[in-house]
């Protein structure tokens, strides 16, 4: 099993979609990287010599910041909007859509499960 930037790749699979399990590499990524260490895309991850493994570990270490170093990146750019008290570090805190996105309806990813709330709903003891 080979490991680049801390992260066990698969076996079975193919280099070009291996790589895509660090976090920070993506597909198109993964196909520049490989291009650039000169290895054919559709090899298996233990068909891999030792020598190409190396060259793409060299290659994502110069060049991308992946796995830890990215995620810390991501949260210090978090907490920097929430320091400086804008609108998109106040979504943050508040858990809410960061991006313009709607709110009345389909934002459950980010504000949790429904929390029902008595009293809410149809109109009590209106008249017919």
């Amino acid at each position: 099993m080979a490991r680049v930037a801390g992260v066990d790749l698969p076996k079975n699979k193919r280099i070009e979609i291996a790589l895509t399990y660090i976090f920070g590499i993506g597909l198109s990524s993964a196909k520049k990287i490989l291009e650039k260490a000169g290895v054919n895309p559709d090899k298996r991850v233990k068909d891999l010599t030792h020598e190409e493994i190396s060259k793409i570990r060299e290659i994502i270490d110069k060049e991308y910041k992946v796995e830890g170093e990215l995620r810390k990146e991501i949260a210090m750019n978090i907490k920097r909007l929430i320091d400086i008290g804008c609108y998109r570090g106040l979504r943050h805190i508040m858990g809410l859509p960061v991006r313009g996105q709607r709110t009345r309806t389909n934002a459950r990813t980010r504000k949790g499960p429904k929390k029902t709330v008595p009293g809410r709903g149809k109109k009590r003891g209106a008249k017919k």
